[in-house]
């Protein structure tokens, strides 16, 4: 029953948004339409900006999933701007009334969980902790995400496949780099570490 009303609140939104701005929307209005109180819009989120923030990440867990090995995040990548794209009457009044932050945190989780598994394929990850390999893929998920949200703000005007072609260029072979990187930092700090006589 829990996630029956979290999608009739979050289908609610959609629709309002279509004909009026995030900010003349209230949760007395989601409440009305679905038929539910206040009290229960609030005890499944904080505000209409935790909603909208749902919405996007549960969206894009969606598109990206079956899609998170080496050889599919390309098409992950692809099919969520597309996703962007035909959404864009919602996507343009979303961006337009949260903060860069908020976006930001909205698609982070998902992003980072598919370049996280992409980075796990790699032989060599095995030698690196879970931490530096969650470092590793927010720093590429961070990436995508401002040149998407740019995308955003630019109106959309590129085709998604020119998008990707540009970011499988820049990003081939980078993971492969990044974690023999840092596997040779350890290599260094280890060595300096092994010759620093113990202080008595």
């Amino acid at each position: 029953m829990s996630d029956i009303t979290r999608k009739a609140i979050a289908d609610t939104l959609r629709t309002l948004l279509a004909d009026r701005p995030l900010s003349k929307v209230t949760v007395m209005d989601i409440a009305s339409i679905c038929g539910i109180s206040r009290m229960t819009f609030y005890y499944h989120f904080r505000d209409i900006y935790d909603l909208v923030e749902w919405i996007i990440s549960s969206d894009i867990a969606k598109v990206l999933s079956g899609r998170r090995t080496h050889d599919t995040w390309q098409s992950g990548f692809l099919a969520l701007f597309h996703a962007v794209e035909e959404n864009h009457v919602f996507i343009f009044n979303v961006y337009n009334s949260m903060s860069r932050e908020q976006m930001e945190r909205s698609l982070s989780g998902p992003v980072e969980e598919l370049l996280l598994a992409v980075l796990k394929e790699e032989p060599l990850s095995a030698k690196l902790q879970h931490e530096e390999l969650t470092f590793i893929a927010s720093f590429y998920a961070y990436a995508f995400i401002g040149i998407m949200l740019d995308w955003v703000g630019g109106g959309m005007r590129e085709k998604p496949e020119s998008m990707i072609e540009r970011i499988e260029c820049v990003m081939d072979g980078s993971f492969e780099k990044a974690i023999s990187r840092f596997i040779s930092l350890h290599t260094a700090l280890n060595g300096r570490f092994a010759d620093m006589k113990p202080v008595l």
